[in-house]
């Protein structure tokens, strides 16, 4: 109860409104006191240890502000426990400063290290002698299963520690009746995604973009040649790289450890491939775990698929091996912000964390931080390897979690497909974009003919938003004319035109004489409103009373239903590579940037852009500007540079305000300046809705069409036509009537009303503010 009232009300509400007036004033009145209850006379130790992760650099530098802001102190542990054992050098307090140019760096500052000296009783003593005599007792650890478990051995020995440390003299009894207990939270750093109970570790999103980006380019080169690749990815117990790169990469087979193939599985993988070839796939793509086995438990290598593809099919196969390159590079976006959010929720576990209590490991579930009980995270990880060892690959496959073993049933269908081309005599569903472009509608509208055609419906696409609808711009797509759909953009182009009502005459009749069945709709808000429109007049025109589903898809995340959009995560990443480059053209000089993101009336982009680029200042729709808070930054910055700062960024929402423009911060901030810095605005534009699709962009679109064609699937066999919307929520799909739309949005702005990722205005804030 302490925890939720000091971190979620008092600090939190201190500093959730950056833009507006009332921010200052409430900093004034609750910092004060907040500080000095969470930090004063705390010191917290934060080490990385195990496989090093993208975005443990963003984490521990959101350590090292998060507690720094509230008034601890933090000391880096180099090299994992290591560090911790020798003591010395290996222990050292990190400041503000220190961690400043960190968040865009792949691997960990601080180093990691599989250390043996800890693994024994021996070790932990000298461990705990040298953190006593920094006067740490709090504790954040990143690192996998096997340095969470040691930390809570280590955990579960400190009274016994204390006491003998005590009689042999190393330490005195005052000492430890100071540091009666070692407080700690855990952070899973993984590129394999194995810890059960968490939808996502760090590193994880990062690898899998690797991997995707280097499936994508090998397609070009195989397709040129007419060639078939084997990939082999990390992943000795879990499964999660393989699976979702095959998914996300188009590929023909996938072989993971959680659930090995049936006997005889080298012919099946062949058929496969030759499907694909027939249906005029000019690559073709398998993906191997590197812990893939049969059901005996038999290796299976990427050689001997490269050799049973050559001795089955006659035909010459390339084995690529992509190794560490996986764990390298600039975090992505959501390695960043994700990051962030869970090293400050583990600083305000360790500093409100009562003596005695167990440590937890904090995660992801359904783009909420969560709690799980350390020893129960780690033991259910460990079952993992030990249920596929006793061929129990059911069990195994359900630890995972269900959106695991559901993406392995929808590739699965779009390997082995019911049939490749539709029927005849069969429910006519036609494909529509509305709205902006978002990267992701040509993957998503591609997985939707597949599986339509696997399920037996006739797939039709329509040419160009509602507008084509009215013309009649309405055509069959076969399975092998969206092949290479997964990069682009909208091949069946979009419009942000909504239909007027006299327009609805016209629909109807193409409704009518394109026999069309069902409506599956994806696109943003325009597009909504075109189907709520159909909906609401079906009394009237009766063709448009339809089933009608729609699937999300817009950069600037504002749709009902659905936490995250398709193309969101992608328009992310491209905002977090442009901020990357722009701060790197600053470093010469003495500079201040003000950057503009798309979004309309909605900050999704901006505040998470924000924290992933690493910005001072962001400017929110939601929180407004106002000019006295606009001041106080003015003179923020002043004293800032005026003390040695080099580099300043903002972030604006497109629609913050619209009197102070992008322009006009930036001229501001020029002007009161006095010279002591230059500035430069960039506004980013439609480069945020280009770029290939990132692979979350791609998965989301997956598992949101699937349930869209389950959805109508249920509406043909109930012979009713109700209309849905459906989204991502906590990491489920969700389904709402149509008609519910209404009641969750704010028709003025065109955003929910509940906006989940509002939350992390306070994380933001304690990142990036050393003045507080």
């Amino acid at each position: 109860m302490i925890r939720g009232i000091v971190a979620r009300s008092d600090h939190c509400g201190a500093s959730a409104s950056l833009g507006s007036s009332d921010h200052n004033e409430a900093m004034t009145n609750q910092v004060a006191p907040v500080v000095e209850l969470l930090g004063a006379g705390k010191k917290i130790g934060i080490l990385t240890s195990g496989g090093d992760a993208q975005g443990m650099n963003a984490t521990v530098r959101a350590v090292v502000r998060t507690a720094v802001s509230l008034g601890a102190r933090v000391f880096a542990i180099y090299e994992g426990y290591q560090g911790m054992v020798d003591g010395g050098a290996g222990i050292r307090e990190l400041v503000w400063e220190d961690v400043g140019s960190i968040l865009h760096k792949g691997g960990t500052m601080i180093g990691t290290f599989r250390s043996k000296d800890f693994r024994e009783y021996d070790g932990r003593k000298r461990a705990a002698v040298n953190l006593l005599a920094n006067g740490i007792d709090r504790l954040i650890v990143i690192g996998g299963d096997g340095s969470l478990s040691g930390l809570d051995q280590f955990r579960g020995e400190w009274t016994q520690i204390l006491t003998e440390l005590v009689a042999e003299g190393k330490i005195t009894q005052e000492v430890a009746d100071a540091h009666p207990s070692l407080m700690f939270a855990g952070l899973v750093g993984s590129i394999d995604n194995d810890l059960v109970g968490t939808d996502m570790t760090i590193g994880a999103d990062s690898a899998l973009h690797r991997i995707v980006d280097a499936i994508d380019a090998l397609g070009s080169t195989a397709a040129s040649h007419q060639r078939c690749f084997v990939v082999e990815v990390m992943g000795r117990h879990c499964g999660y790289l393989a699976l979702m790169s095959a998914i996300a990469g188009g590929c023909d087979y996938v072989l993971i450890p959680e659930n090995p193939p049936e006997e005889g599985w080298e012919h099946q993988l062949c058929a496969a491939l030759k499907r694909g070839r027939a249906a005029g796939r000019r690559d073709s793509m398998v993906v191997v775990a590197e812990g893939a086995c049969d059901r005996s438990g038999k290796p299976i290598t990427s050689a001997y698929v490269r050799q049973a593809i050559e001795d089955i099919l006659g035909e010459e196969a390339r084995v690529t091996i992509l190794g560490h390159v996986q764990r390298g590079g600039a975090p992505s976006a959501y390695d960043r912000w994700a990051s962030t959010w869970l090293g400050y929720e583990a600083v305000m576990e360790v500093l409100t964390a009562e003596p005695g209590t167990t440590g937890p490991v904090i995660g992801f579930r359904g783009n909420r931080v969560s709690r799980v009980p350390l020893i129960e995270a780690v033991a259910k990880t460990r079952k993992v390897p030990e249920l596929i060892a006793a061929g129990d690959f059911a069990a195994a496959m359900e630890l995972r979690g269900g959106s695991f073993t559901e993406a392995s049933r929808i590739f699965a269908e779009m390997v082995e497909p019911s049939r490749i081309e539709s029927d005849t005599e069969c429910k006519r569903i036609a494909i529509i974009h509305g709205g902006g472009l978002a990267p992701g509608m040509d993957s998503a509208a591609a997985t939707a003919v597949r599986l339509g055609i696997s399920r037996g419906y006739r797939m039709l696409g329509v040419q160009g938003g509602f507008p084509g609808l009215r013309e009649g711009a309405i055509s069959e797509l076969s399975w092998g004319e969206v092949e290479g759909w997964l990069t682009g953009g909208a091949d069946l182009g979009t419009s942000r035109t909504v239909p007027a009502v006299e327009d609805l005459y016209r629909i109807s009749r193409q409704l009518e004489e394109h026999h069309i069945d069902a409506l599956l709709v994806i696109g943003g808000w325009d597009a909504y409103e075109a189907a709520q429109m159909l909906h609401a007049e079906s009394d009237r025109f009766p063709a448009c009373g339809l089933p009608i589903v729609c699937v999300p898809a817009s950069i600037d995340n504002n749709l009902p239903g659905s936490e995250l959009s398709i193309g969101t995560d992608t328009a992310l990443n491209v905002i977090t590579e442009a901020i990357d480059r722009i701060k790197m053209s600053g470093q010469a000089n003495r500079r201040a940037f003000v950057v503009e993101t798309m979004g309309r009336y909605c900050g999704y982009l901006a505040l998470m852009s924000a924290i992933s680029g690493g910005a001072e200042r962001v400017y929110l729709h939601e929180d407004g500007i106002e000019l006295p808070a606009l001041l106080d930054d003015i003179r923020w910055l002043r004293r800032s540079f005026a003390s040695g700062r080099k580099l300043f960024l903002a972030i604006r929402n497109e629609s913050a305000n619209p009197l102070y423009t992008t322009d006009f911060l930036a001229r501001l901030l020029q002007q009161e300046g006095q010279g002591r810095y230059d500035v430069r605005q960039n506004i980013l534009g439609h480069i945020q809705q280009g770029g290939s699709p990132s692979p979350f962009d791609r998965l989301l679109g997956v598992r949101l069409v699937s349930k869209g064609l389950d959805v109508l699937a249920a509406e043909f066999a109930a012979g009713t036509n109700e209309s849905h919307y459906l989204g991502l929520v906590q990491s489920k799909v969700e389904v709402r009537p149509l008609e519910q739309m209404a009641e969750e949005m704010d028709p003025t702005y065109r955003r929910p009303l509940q906006q989940w990722w509002m939350d992390l205005r306070p994380v933001l804030k304690a990142v990036s503010d050393a003045a507080i």
